[in-house]
């Protein structure tokens, strides 16, 4: 693709990053087949390569408008189409560039600031957002149907091994999961404990940054990224033998902290490493001696794949492979491949897209009649929870259930 950046963005850090991006791009439209906005709207400026040819008007110096704004919003960000992409365009970070520009020339509506602030304001931060919770769920027998659907069942954490094993390993505690399902960190660690690891918390690490990097507040996600390299720093140079997420959104972006905070002198050098010692659950878990755990695996399951644990992070068939390994029958999921809809904070701002994939996603894991459906993101797990007839678990959870 050929490019002609405007003159006060094309020796920017971020321009020459879009240049290269843009340039690789060979307008083959492979990404079309895979994005689910495209599928669902049948416009092509709903699609990858229709939204990079607006961020290139952009960069090129045409003005933003409110339609190439509405477009932009409406990319669930779930990285598919790199996933398809035979040159690898690396879109996603083509997307948070051009969105921060738009978001600049584009005023959002006055109710769409107060949203967002109100979001970034509770959901990063686990000491305002687990009590507003709780205080939701008090009220939810009285509330009316339709708003109870949105509220979480209580959900408490069962035992948390105490720290015993010479090996041990960090585990991110996040923002939301805390409050809606502590014990997915609870039953990692018992999980681990079998494998004589033990998992602790850094208790000043919090929100990986995705929330407010992808709602334009890019400064306030590199922040909290810093914050977290500073809990975990003392850790790593105790020998800590991996960070590991449970939340594979958040894995995506933590493992993205060497790119993201690249330009930061202080920072650079330590984020690389935060990132190359980060690993999924199922990282880990894949490389132990799996005849340790004592398993009665008698549910089938349907696994719901998120985005960030098959696109961005390249694990697709992972977790599949380890519940198989372990004795539970492991059912097919037609379009595997496709977004639940829930996509971080997408769900909020986009509610009737986000609803109608997430019930095309909730149909296809219920087709073959599953005892469970698991997933390996708290977003996931709580969006398909509210379009599914059947328990929604983290697989961690399966599996701790499953241990004798």
């Amino acid at each position: 693709m050929r490019t002609n950046l405007a003159e006060e963005i094309k020796n920017t850090s971020h321009g020459k990053e879009a240049d290269a991006i843009l340039r690789k791009c060979v307008h083959c439209g492979f990404c079309l087949a895979t994005c689910p906005t495209y599928n669902l709207l049948g416009d092509e400026l709903d699609s990858p390569r229709g939204r990079i040819y607006l961020i290139k008007q952009v960069l090129e110096g045409t003005p933003a408008s409110a339609i190439t704004q509405s477009h932009l919003d409406k990319c669930l960000n779930c990285r598919a189409c790199e996933t398809t992409c035979p040159v690898n365009v690396d879109y996603h970070r083509l997307l948070d560039i051009g969105t921060q520009i738009v978001e600049q020339q584009v005023p959002r509506a006055f109710t769409q600031k107060v949203l967002r602030s109100a979001i970034l304001t509770l959901l990063p931060y686990p000491s305002r957002f687990t009590p507003v919770l709780r205080t939701a769920q008090a009220l939810r027998p009285l509330l009316p149907k339709s708003i109870k659907a949105k509220i979480p069942q209580t959900d408490t954490a069962q035992p948390w091994p105490k720290p015993k094993h010479q090996r041990r390993m960090l585990v991110l505690g996040g923002c939301v999961q805390p409050g809606i399902a502590p014990d997915i960190n609870a039953a990692t660690a018992r999980v681990l404990n079998q494998f004589d690891i033990s998992l602790i918390e850094a208790k000043q690490a919090g929100c990986c940054g995705a929330m407010s990097y992808h709602l334009n507040k890019q400064q306030e996600g590199l922040d909290f990224m810093r914050r977290n390299i500073d809990a975990w720093w003392p850790y790593v140079e105790e020998g800590c033998e991996a960070i590991l997420m449970t939340a594979s959104g958040c894995g995506a972006t933590v493992k993205e902290y060497g790119k993201l905070l690249k330009n930061d002198a202080a920072y650079a050098e330590k984020a690389i490493q935060i990132s190359a010692l980060t690993k999924d659950l199922v990282e880990v878990i894949s490389e132990q001696s799996l005849e340790k755990l004592a398993i009665s695996a008698t549910e089938s399951v349907a696994f719901q794949c998120p985005c960030s644990l098959q696109h961005a992070q390249g694990l697709s068939g992972a977790v599949e492979s380890l519940l198989t390994r372990l004795g539970f029958t492991v059912n097919p999921v037609e379009d595997s491949h496709l977004c639940c809809g829930s996509a971080g904070t997408y769900s909020i701002f986009q509610p009737e897209l986000a609803t109608e994939l997430g019930n095309n996603k909730a149909k296809a894991l219920e087709k073959t009649d599953p005892d469970v459906i698991g997933t390996a993101n708290i977003g996931c797990m709580i969006h398909l929870a509210g379009k599914s007839t059947r328990p929604v678990k983290h697989w961690i959870q399966i599996i701790d259930a499953a241990m004798t």
